[in-house]
């Protein structure tokens, strides 16, 4: 009985070795179908008019790029020219004055005691110069009937010239005076409106004491700072598109002024662009910050969307739709523009016609399936070929 029990564990064994090798061949099979299935079933990419443009050469407005802040071409710091009590101010921040306009006044009383005792100061000069012109006479007419010397008549003529010398100074400092009361009236020199108050009434003032600052809105520029390597492109009479920044409002200026000189550190040669604010843009102030590029020349280039350059790779590539499948084409980039709001860059490396998927498709592995609308190359080609700034 005994003797059975080897063959017994034997057969076991060979029967769970041959359960397991049909068990792997079935998955395999299975593993097989499951493949074939899937070359079969292959998912097919539609892709949306929008989402596919054909590669075309535009005509790209280069620019150089520059940002600065706005200042008035035109502004007044309004101070006081003598020392005294300020009156009469009445005018704030965001009012409109115009050139002439009395806008503040200094408290009179000590002017107008300083013109009193400059003109008695002149008025007794002027008697003085009376009497010493008398006496002179006098001893003009004593000289010739030989009652006097000489030296007396010289010494009379000397007090007369010292007496109309001082009058003359006296004169003088009543004048002094007189436009000291003038100057108690402050008037705006140019039209604008006011920018910064800077003191209150009932506050002493000294001389040369800041009281408003007024500029005028209607004539701005941007001190831009422009690298060397670029100023040489840069022309007066260039034009340039900006924009204010945290907005998309455009606003358009001309090179009027390049300075002979570059800053000491940066290198950069500050070049100064004219905004006409005449129609008082909104938003436009002094002080504000824009950014943009003085447009410097074109050029013929095969350009997309910048978003649609990828660079998951080790080397930039863009999606194009070819033979019905998605390839995989490594493009050089170059200059970089701005149309409509929209970064975009010139390639090469992917022929004229060519049909690129934008960003909106998203990464696809190379050879999926795509069906392309019908009508993309026409949408593409009827597209109007742009212009713009570039970005770089």
């Amino acid at each position: 009985m005994k003797r059975w029990i080897p063959w017994i564990a034997v057969a076991i064994v060979v029967a769970v070795v041959a359960a397991g090798a049909l068990r792997a061949i079935a998955a395999r099979k299975a593993q097989q179908q499951t493949a074939s299935s899937a070359r079969v079933e292959r998912v097919v990419m539609d892709i949306a008019p929008g989402e596919v443009i054909e590669l075309h050469a535009r005509t790209l407005t280069l620019g150089i790029p520059i940002s600065g802040a706005v200042r008035a071409v035109q502004s007044a710091t309004i101070k006081a020219r003598v020392a005294g009590e300020l009156q009469g101010l009445t005018v704030r921040e965001g009012d409109r004055v115009q050139a002439g306009q009395v806008v503040a006044r200094i408290d009179t009383t000590e002017t107008q005691a300083r013109v009193r005792q400059a003109q008695q100061q002149a008025d007794a000069a002027r008697a003085q110069v009376a009497i010493s012109q008398k006496q002179f006479d006098n001893n003009q007419a004593l000289v010739a009937q030989g009652f006097i010397s000489k030296t007396a008549l010289e010494t009379s003529q000397a007090s007369l010239n010292a007496a109309q010398a001082t009058y003359q100074a006296a004169v003088a400092g009543a004048d002094v005076a007189r436009k000291s009361l003038a100057d108690t009236v402050l008037r705006s020199p140019i039209d604008g409106m006011v920018a910064q108050r800077l003191v209150q009434n009932g506050e002493r003032v000294g001389v040369e004491a800041r009281i408003l600052e007024v500029v005028d809105l209607s004539h701005l520029e941007v001190e831009a700072l422009v690298p060397a390597a670029d100023a040489t492109q840069v022309r007066v009479g260039q034009t340039a598109t900006l924009a204010l920044e945290g907005t998309q409002q455009k606003l358009q200026a001309r090179v009027v002024r390049i300075s002979p000189s570059a800053q000491a550190g940066s290198r950069a040669v500050p070049v100064y662009l004219a905004i006409d604010n005449a129609g008082a843009l909104p938003g436009l102030r002094q002080g504000v910050f824009v950014q943009g590029a003085i447009a410097s020349g074109t050029e013929q280039a095969l350009a997309v969307p910048l978003d649609a350059v990828r660079t998951d790779q080790a080397e930039p590539y863009v999606q194009v739709a070819q033979g019905g499948q998605v390839a995989h084409r490594t493009v050089q980039t170059g200059k970089r523009v701005a149309i409509d709001g929209v970064a975009w860059v010139a390639i090469q490396g992917v022929p004229e016609g060519s049909k690129v998927l934008t960003a909106r498709v998203g990464a696809l592995p190379a050879g999926t399936a795509l069906k392309l609308p019908a009508n993309a190359p026409a949408a593409a080609a009827s597209a109007p070929a742009p212009t713009a700034s570039s970005t770089r």
